[in-house]
């Protein structure tokens, strides 16, 4: 199983320690309207806050690598429940979505030194509202 295979098993198995061991300690995380979390310490904080408001599995999940090993790209379908209030966003009440989106991921010696997540905010708004 390639790194890219092996981040999208761990997530879909909410191991965000396995998911921290594919990454470089200095990845840059880039999130979907947000700021870049660099460094792996800033990316299990975050997941930490997802899981508290999001139990979400990935499905459809769609790997294209690009020649050399230093880059690859995902599309996938994110099939979620809204667990708990985020800040800035509707009340949670236990709704679900379903949401394509896509990954970018840039790689060094096998681990990844980039994340970029890309998804329609205004869709998910609508679907839990």
């Amino acid at each position: 199983m390639n790194t890219i295979a092996t981040y999208f098993d761990a997530f879909n198995r909410n191991d965000t320690e396995a998911m921290i061991a594919c990454l470089a300690p200095n990845v840059a995380h880039h999130v979907n309207e947000g700021k870049i979390r660099e460094g792996t310490e800033a990316f299990r904080a975050f997941s930490a806050h997802m899981s508290r408001c999001y139990r979400e599995e990935l499905t459809d999940i769609v790997i294209f690598d690009a020649e050399g090993g230093t880059r690859a790209a995902a599309e996938y379908i994110v099939n979620g429940t809204y667990l708990e209030t985020d800040e800035g966003l509707p009340e949670a009440k236990g709704q679900t979505y379903r949401l394509p989106a896509g990954s970018f991921f840039s790689l060094e010696d096998g681990k990844i030194t980039r994340v970029v997540t890309y998804y329609n905010l205004a869709d998910w708004v609508a679907q839990v509202s």
